[in-house]
């Protein structure tokens, strides 16, 4: 979740909350701390939530689903060329030794006993790449994001060689397209470029891992004999995972060229994998992984067929219980480059003041393709467009194009989801930083034509791991079954138009954005790249 878009600011603390997520004053947690040693809390689950632009420890009462405390650092992204986005990752492992710390002191500051933690759960940001050597433990390069764009051309040389230049040609395998997204291609790139990766694989010190197999493999003893794992939901968006065996495939890895040796082994969501060697948390199982977004879905407690839930983070990702899964790679981000790129805005919620105060886009389109564009699309090459510009337009319809950007991709997602299940969605729930934006909300129901549900403690990521590693055998204490979970308290954003409503106006936003005459050429071949033919095809160009 990024910090400049959500309701969480760096090193915050949120208060305790009680069964059903209702906030509570802060007269009523200085009462409970002051009681808490009279009070049983009962067992206590914490999660680790590394994500793209910040980390965070949290801790919740395993019982009720309380979040008793939590803390929260921010990442450092760099840019060393267009395109390419880099992490550090050993500042990724110290801000979980910092948000670890920090919440374990707010916990003895509330007499609440840290050794009732019972279990770590992680979740990570998913496809983020890394290499390391295990025998002296330091990163042989910068973790490359999910964002990064450095291997287009190594995508497009693989898709030439394919029957009929075919990006699906692995996906009854994968289940994903070939794409800068996942981990394969850029796994393949350090082992081509990176001179101390090449060199660790030949002599069989190389480990590579997503965030999640690093920071487990640190956590559990690193070079003192760290547990080299990963789970299902990390391993799926690799490229190199079959979705049928469950496991590494031999042919995927051939594909690419990547040597088995070094890939983490794979295990399920829920087990526990090591106990914690350092800090005040030593000898606590981590028991829980899943990626950050299939996390939220069990946070969000999809667990019946045709439910699904939408995050709201640095990209939005639509994850539906079918399997069928879709992801925006600009959400989010696109208020933090509306703030440190143009500087429209000084903070992320003065952009719901600016759009509200026009309640229109006034006719002007943005498409915030800064990574490509992801789901349904797929197509790495695309580039953001901002058109439909008049004398008239200010930077308040510009605040309302980025949010209505946010709807309309997440709306393509959800119709692709619907034409593939046959089940279309009745109502969409929520998470993430952005869904503070009460008017984003609003206006995700109106576009999509359903009721879109908020839960009243937006911590779901975190809370899916927290589950998973407190029912984890040789933990469980935290039951799955329907009649134990917490009843969780939301709110709901109706629709305030009909679905014939919401027709015209995408229609209209369709045909709109070539009423400009003077954007000409441009404009045309643009959104042919951008929306693709599929969106073309009803507009008369």
């Amino acid at each position: 979740m990024p910090t400049g878009s959500g309701t969480i600011k760096k090193n915050s603390y949120t208060p305790v909350l009680t069964p059903g997520y209702r906030k509570e004053t802060a007269h009523t947690n200085s009462r409970m701390a002051a009681s808490s040693n009279r009070i049983m809390l009962g067992p206590l689950v914490a999660a680790i939530d590394q994500g793209t632009s910040s980390t965070r420890f949290l801790v919740f009462n395993a019982k009720t689903a309380e979040l008793l405390s939590h803390h929260q650092v921010e990442i450092k992204q760099s840019f060393p060329k267009e395109g390419w986005v880099e992490e550090d990752p050993k500042e990724i492992l110290q801000s979980v030794y910092e948000c670890m710390d920090r919440t374990c002191e707010k916990l003895t500051q509330l007499n609440i006993d840290i050794s009732n933690i019972k279990a770590i759960g992680v979740t990570n940001q998913r496809e983020t790449t890394l290499v390391w050597d295990k025998e002296t433990g330091e990163p042989l390069y910068n973790a490359i994001v999910w964002l990064d764009l450095r291997t287009q051309s190594t995508v497009e040389r693989l898709i030439s060689k394919t029957p009929g230049r075919n990006k699906n040609h692995l996906k009854h395998k994968t289940g994903l397209p070939i794409s800068t997204y996942f981990s394969a291609v850029k796994l393949r790139w350090l082992l081509d470029n990176v001179d101390e990766v090449a060199e660790a694989v030949v002599t069989h010190r190389a480990m590579f891992g997503t965030v999640d197999s690093w920071l487990i493999w640190c956590l559990t003893g690193g070079k003192s004999g760290g547990v080299h794992c990963t789970d299902v939901t990390n391993a799926s968006r690799t490229m190199l995972f079959n979705i049928h065996t469950l496991d590494w495939d031999p042919e995927l890895c051939k594909y690419f060229d990547i040597p088995m040796e070094i890939l983490p082994k794979v295990r399920s969501s829920s087990e526990i994998y090591g106990l914690m060697t350092s800090g005040s948390l030593t000898g606590i199982p981590i028991s829980g992984c899943l990626g950050d977004q299939s996390a939220a879905l069990v946070g969000q407690m999809c667990f019946q067929d045709g439910q699904a839930k939408n995050t709201y983070g640095t990209g939005c990702f639509l994850l539906r219980n079918t399997g069928a899964k879709g992801s925006v790679a600009i959400a989010g981000a696109v208020v933090r480059w509306l703030k440190d790129n143009l500087g429209i805005i000084q903070t992320s919620t003065e952009l719901e003041k600016l759009a509200a105060s026009v309640g229109t886009s006034y006719g002007c389109y943005f498409v915030p393709a800064f990574s490509g564009l992801y789901a349904p699309y797929w197509e790495p090459s695309a580039r953001g467009i901002i058109c439909g510009l008049t004398q008239f337009t200010n930077r308040s319809h510009l605040a309302f194009a980025a949010l209505e950007a946010v709807c309309f991709q997440t709306r393509e997602i959800l119709d692709a989801m619907n034409q593939d299940s046959g089940i279309p969605l009745t109502q969409l729930q929520v998470d993430g930083g952005m869904t503070s934006n009460r008017l984003l909300m609003q206006l995700q129901a109106d576009i999509l034509c359903i009721p879109v549900v908020k839960p009243s403690m937006p911590e779901t990521t975190a809370l899916g791991a927290a589950m998973a590693a407190g029912a984890a055998e040789g933990v469980s204490v935290w039951s799955l079954r329907p009649e134990d979970l917490s009843e969780v308290t939301s709110e709901k954003f109706e629709p305030q138009i009909n679905p014939e409503g919401t027709r015209r106006f995408s229609k209209r936003r369709e045909t709109s954005i070539f009423s400009s005459l003077p954007l000409g050429f441009y404009v045309v071949g643009s959104m042919c790249m951008l929306i693709g033919p599929n969106s073309l095809s009803n507009v008369a160009c």
